[in-house]
């Protein structure tokens, strides 16, 4: 798709356009004169509506990942900036950050976004540790569950580390991300942007972190940027079964 749904909108507009041209040649053949204002309003109406009514295509579906979270600092101006934007995303939090910011994650839920498993303490699967990863899975679904009212189905394992015998033992289905702009390791959300907007595409799962302020501004700048090229964002259960 070029440019996303800036060439469709432009295509329908000259096709409207034609139509509208018609309609008023047609006046004039029938009538002897040119159409009145009145009688081109019914086709004026028509290219009214149909913008209004969002029903051009899309460059497609997208989805905003956060992990690590919720943070007590960046996590509330996050959900401010999400919020005025009409945007859902999906946050991969820690029990221990839901216990100390059960608040915070009673917002996201009510917002509308929806919250995954990052284990307890951001514990890293090993095959020793394989008992404590489980422990932690089981126990974070747990604070969240009680805070949400909900059972948590999606688990972010933290470095992308997995088992996936815990699928059956645990009913919990792993997501992982298609693009990583690395912003934990960088104070430039420039940068960040960047790297994100030109890897972009249908169905992409977008991976940033809560907790740094450089990474907030990044991500609503990448909402900003995407949105005007048509795409859509969704929470990651959207990507993988729409």
């Amino acid at each position: 798709m070029v440019k996303g749904s800036i060439f469709w909108r432009l295509l329908i507009t000259v096709l409207l356009l034609i139509l509208i041209g018609g309609f008023s040649l047609q006046q004039k053949t029938e009538y002897g004169g040119s159409a009145a204002a009145e009688e081109l309003q019914p086709a004026v109406s028509v290219v009214s509506a149909y913008f209004s009514s969002g029903a051009l295509p899309t460059a497609g579906k997208i989805a905003l990942t956060f992990d690590d979270g919720p943070s007590a600092v960046y996590t509330p101006k996050l959900l401010e900036g999400l919020k005025e934007r009409g945007v859902k995303a999906t946050f991969f939090i820690t029990g221990k950050n839901a216990e100390r910011f059960p608040e915070l994650v009673k917002q996201m839920h009510e917002e509308g976004h929806l919250i995954g498993n990052h284990t307890y303490s951001h514990l890293q699967l090993t095959k020793s540790n394989r008992d404590k990863f489980q422990e932690e899975l089981v126990r974070t679904g747990e604070i969240i569950s009680g805070i949400t009212g909900e059972e948590v189905v999606y688990v972010r394992p933290p470095y992308g580390s997995w088992d996936k015998s815990f699928e059956k033992e645990l009913n919990l289905l792993p997501v992982l991300w298609t693009i990583d702009p690395l912003d934990w390791c960088t104070q430039n959300a420039s940068e960040v942007v960047k790297k994100v907007i030109s890897r972009a595409k249908e169905n992409a799962v977008i991976l940033l972190h809560d907790e740094y302020a450089s990474s907030v501004a990044a991500a609503l700048q990448i909402v900003d940027e995407l949105q005007k090229k048509g795409y859509e964002f969704v929470t990651v259960e959207e990507i993988l079964f729409d």
